[in-house]
């Protein structure tokens, strides 16, 4: 079986849904000898800002000195970015052989699209001799498959309105499900607000809440300076490139976990200012000018990243806009208005799950709008109004796909669904 083939099978088997629970992929690790034993494990939930968090962790330790291995989801533009050893993405291949072992396990246990994958980075991981692995859990935390490990520490960034449907329809729910990535005794961070810090605490963690710790001075579009106050009184000070006071956070809540994990004040300095986390307020060159692309996908998320382009100074700016028809789609349009100058409308091609443009449009009552139906499409008519800078933004699957068009890179191809 060539590798397309191996992604080919893995990919097709997105159609088959999310099926919440943790039988399945116990199972699979089972099968597997266990991989997931064999490292320290992190586990990264929340409602935005998990893969920031996350990344920013991956570096910190390695800075620390550790062999570490950073699990996070979805892909941008290639499958194995999605398994990252030592501040690189595996090789292809490398990722292609492991499928092949976990296949026909997988298909014994009738396991889904995302337990695949898990388990599939237990393997790598394993493989590769990581010391630490940091996990982005996938959708909630209490029957995600990345809670089939056991974490030494947890961190649950936020808690907002996301995935509704499945995960219940306040935040006080929502909070339920993400605190099962919680486990008695063991440290925990979290930036969530005081009103579901009860709901967290139930779970007996020993959790260390970072609200109103967090200080932060813009350095423009070089990123931030932090300062961040720990419950024992130790300061960390530290520069990170990532932008806005989300940027801020989520770098404090990756320095505090570090901390906790033994890594030094200086190991800390030195991991979170190279930090690299693609398509999340990430400005790269296009024509003349510039595009901010951000995988904001949900309303809070959209929030943040106008809340950054008002402390950059930016007022207005044309956006580029596509989103899974299954999203918020009027809350997070209504975030985005008060800064977009003209609207673009598109979709991603690779996505079954994205809106058509033209459904979009009501979404923009009072914008300039144009309507195209493909990022190149998008792209060309955005050239065309030589403008310095522009947003794209709206989902992840459609970061995935503008980007590679701006670096001159070549996609996989496949489907998305998850």
């Amino acid at each position: 079986m060539t590798a397309d083939a191996d992604l080919e099978w893995l990919f097709s088997r997105q159609r088959f849904g999310m099926h919440p629970g943790l039988t399945r992929v116990r199972a699979l690790l089972a099968c597997l000898g266990e991989p997931q034993r064999s490292f320290r494990v992190v586990l990264v939930g929340g409602t935005n800002g998990k893969g920031s968090t996350a990344a920013s962790l991956a570096s910190i330790l390695g800075a620390h000195g550790r062999q570490v291995g950073l699990f996070t989801s979805p892909h941008l533009t290639r499958f194995a970015e999605r398994f990252v050893v030592g501040g690189a993405p595996l090789p292809t291949e490398v990722v292609s052989r492991a499928l092949r072992q976990v296949r026909p396990h997988a298909e014994a246990v009738e396991a889904s699209f995302f337990e695949i994958v898990t388990a599939l980075g237990c393997l790598l991981f394993a493989e590769a001799a990581v010391q630490d692995a940091v996990m982005e859990v996938g959708l909630g935390g209490r029957l995600d498959a990345t809670n089939a490990l056991e974490p030494a520490l947890s961190i649950i960034t936020n808690v907002g309105l996301d995935h509704t449907e499945v995960l219940g329809s306040t935040v006080e729910m929502i909070a339920a499900e993400k605190a099962g990535i919680l486990r008695p005794e063991r440290p925990a961070i979290t930036g969530a607000a005081h009103e579901v810090l009860p709901v967290l605490a139930r779970e007996g963690a020993d959790l260390w809440s970072l609200e109103g710790r967090v200080q932060r001075h813009s350095l423009g579009w070089d990123g931030e300076q932090v300062m961040v106050t720990l419950p024992d009184e130790v300061r960390l000070a530290f520069r990170t490139p990532l932008l806005g006071a989300h940027g801020a956070q989520n770098a404090a809540l990756a320095a505090a976990a570090a901390f906790r994990l033994g890594a030094s004040p200086e190991a800390i300095s030195r991991g979170a200012q190279v930090t690299q986390w693609p398509g999340r307020m990430e400005v790269l060159p296009f024509a003349e000018g510039r595009i901010l692309l951000d995988g904001a996908h949900n309303p809070d998320g959209a929030y943040a990243v106008v809340r950054a382009l008002r402390d950059l100074g930016v007022e207005r700016l044309p956006l580029v806009f596509g989103a899974a028809a299954d999203k918020d789609l009027m809350g997070v349009a209504a975030a985005l208005r008060p800064v977009a100058s003209q609207v673009i409308l598109t979709r991603a091609r690779l996505s079954p799950r994205s809106a058509d443009p033209a459904t979009l449009a009501s979404l923009f009552p009072e914008h300039p709008v144009t309507l195209t139906d493909s990022p190149e499409q998008a792209l060309e008519a955005l050239k065309n109004l030589g403008a310095p800078l522009a947003l794209v933004c709206g989902s992840l699957y459609l970061i995935g796909e503008v980007r590679p068009l701006l670096l001159g890179h070549a996609p996989e191809g496949l489907e998305r669904w998850q």
